[in-house]
């Protein structure tokens, strides 16, 4: 049996992958955007814009529906989605086990995420994880010019912490961050919690549960 190569470096993206924060963070946009004159409901927010940006979110609102989002958008969303966070966030099943095993096997890993750094500090506090992350490995759609599904911030991370992309592995959930670990050069294993698996099929492997993922990193 080949043994899977481990990583030099393994980047998790946050929402749904350290944090269990899809489903709250959706609920929230659809009902936001449902307010705006948007009609979408938390299962369309999960295929159209889970894993994207804010800025992306505006894009797409524009291209398909012709209209603007006022200029209040982002603290709106922002402000419920971090009471929901505070009120329901939980961490990913089995994500603190992962975590000691790649500390186990002194692997490097980080953050790179769509997410303000003032969302995944807040989503990484509550959820018991912040202690695990320095914030010099933590990465936000803030400190590039591209966002996902661009592979700006997955190659900034890669830099940043000193390594070459073909020697970083990327846990995402969803198809733009499949899009964007796969235009870095990067290995990428798509957690299915959320999204069909036909959506992460461009993804080295899939996984449903945490359990899983020692596995595909050669650990």
């Amino acid at each position: 049996m080949t043994r899977v190569p481990r990583p030099g470096l393994v980047i998790f993206d946050n929402d749904g992958v350290l944090v269990d924060s899809e489903r709250i963070a959706n609920a929230v946009m659809a009902d936001l955007l449902t307010g705006y004159g948007v009609p979408t409901t938390t299962e369309e927010a999960i295929r159209d814009y889970m894993g994207g940006s804010m800025a992306l979110v505006r894009a797409r609102v524009r291209e398909r529906h012709g209209s603007d989002l006022p200029s209040a958008f982002e603290d709106a969303y922002h402000q419920a989605a971090f009471a929901a966070f505070r009120a329901e966030l939980v961490a990913v099943a089995g994500v603190s086990d992962l975590l000691d095993a790649l500390a186990a096997a002194d692997i490097p890993h980080c953050v790179a995420s769509s997410g303000t750094h003032e969302r995944i500090r807040l989503t990484l506090t509550t959820t018991g994880l912040i202690d695990r992350f320095a914030d010099a490995v933590i990465f936000s759609s803030q400190d590039v010019a591209h966002g996902k599904p661009a592979p700006d911030l997955f190659l900034l991370a890669a830099e940043k912490m000193g390594f070459a992309p073909e020697d970083c592995a990327v846990i995402e959930d969803s198809p733009l961050g499949v899009t964007a670990a796969r235009a870095a050069g990067m290995r990428v294993y798509g957690h299915t919690a959320l999204t069909p698996p036909g959506r992460l099929a461009d993804a080295d492997a899939l996984f449903a549960a945490m359990t899983e993922v020692p596995a595909l990193l050669g650990l």
